[in-house]
């Protein structure tokens, strides 16, 4: 018998009808399997949280200016936004990483400084990084991801125009025309939404229709994305559980799984966002997200409020008693 046999038994010998608790059966099974436990743990979480800054948004693809990105860094180091709250209300860690915010460096003793450059550049004209800065970027990822002492990995992300980021990076690593995935970002109206979409055509045009997950990444990508891409690898490799969040979580999961395709056995998703494109690149990679809350935050918020039930999902397998420990009759 398989590993995974012993766990399905196990799962069926719980005091319940075999496959009454649906998803979070299959979600108890991929916990076990990644820890090699039938008493498996999802007790620690923790949340890293990827900000940097795009060339391109200053030609006009978001309706929010460049420096709300380090305004919001300071936000999230305050303890004062959405994935804060949402980390207090689950016991869950937060922790802030400058990838390549625009200006100076920001000074404060808990932001974790792993800065590739003051922002990238403009990708609707030219590659957003150099290979190097694309290396320097997955090889910092590489070492936060290594460096978590929880069982869960959440990773979200700040960096205003880094939803025309992802839809890039993601049209390009699918193959998938670009139109298929601008949705509204931060809130375009109409006339924004046109003006990204132009924007982004003209972006798409200057390489091939589809490209290998490095080179989307440097012609498309943020220090944030690819920051995440290579956090959500090493966190795999080591054993840990990964949440993904949303529509940008998703594009650096992307990248991660062409890159290192076992990352599948580690990724757990989250949820399907209300941002235009999201449930395509959900359903290129077969993901089952666990919600559909109409969210299109990012910061990692719908990755925190899916870890409750990961965490739950663990403890159904670890504490809920068999028929014989409980002395309940089985099924006839």
């Amino acid at each position: 018998m398989t590993f995974s046999d012993t766990v399905r038994a196990a799962l069926d010998n719980k005091t319940k009808p075999v496959g009454s608790l649906g998803v979070i059966e299959s979600l108890a099974r991929q916990i076990a399997e990644v820890q090699q436990s039938l008493t498996p743990s999802a007790e620690r979480c923790t949340l890293t949280i990827f900000a940097a800054d795009h060339g391109m948004a200053a030609a006009g693809v978001s309706a929010f200016p460049s420096e709300v990105t380090r305004q919001m860094v300071l936000n999230f180091l305050s303890g004062g936004a959405a994935a804060n709250v949402f980390a207090r209300s689950t016991g869950a860690n937060v922790q802030v990483v400058d990838a390549g915010v625009l200006g100076a460096p920001i000074e404060h003793p808990d932001l974790i400084q792993k800065r590739v450059a003051p922002g990238t550049r403009n990708a609707i004209t030219e590659p957003a990084m150099s290979a190097d800065q694309l290396e320097a970027a997955l090889a910092a990822g590489d070492e936060i991801g290594r460096s978590l002492t929880c069982e869960v990995a959440c990773f979200g992300e700040m960096g205003i125009g880094n939803t025309s980021s992802a839809s890039l990076v993601s049209a390009k690593t699918l193959g998938l025309p670009i139109d298929a995935l601008i949705g509204r970002g931060t809130g375009l109206d109409d006339a924004g939404l046109a003006r990204k979409a132009d924007l982004l055509a003209q972006a798409a045009q200057r390489t091939l229709t589809i490209l290998d997950a490095r080179t989307a990444l440097q012609e498309y990508g943020g220090f944030e994305i690819a920051m995440m891409c290579g956090a959500m690898m090493a966190a795999s490799e080591t054993g840990r559980l990964v949440i993904i969040d949303g529509f940008i979580a998703s594009a650096a999961a992307l990248c991660a799984l062409k890159l290192r395709p076992e990352c599948a056995a580690n990724f757990i998703y989250a949820h399907c966002s209300a941002e235009s494109g999201h449930r395509r690149v959900l359903d290129a990679i077969q993901a089952r997200p666990l919600l559909d809350l109409d969210l299109r935050l990012g910061e990692g918020t719908g990755a925190l409020l899916a870890w409750p039930l990961v965490k739950a999902a663990a403890a159904m397998l670890r504490e809920m008693a068999s028929f014989e420990s409980a002395g309940v009759s089985g099924p006839g």
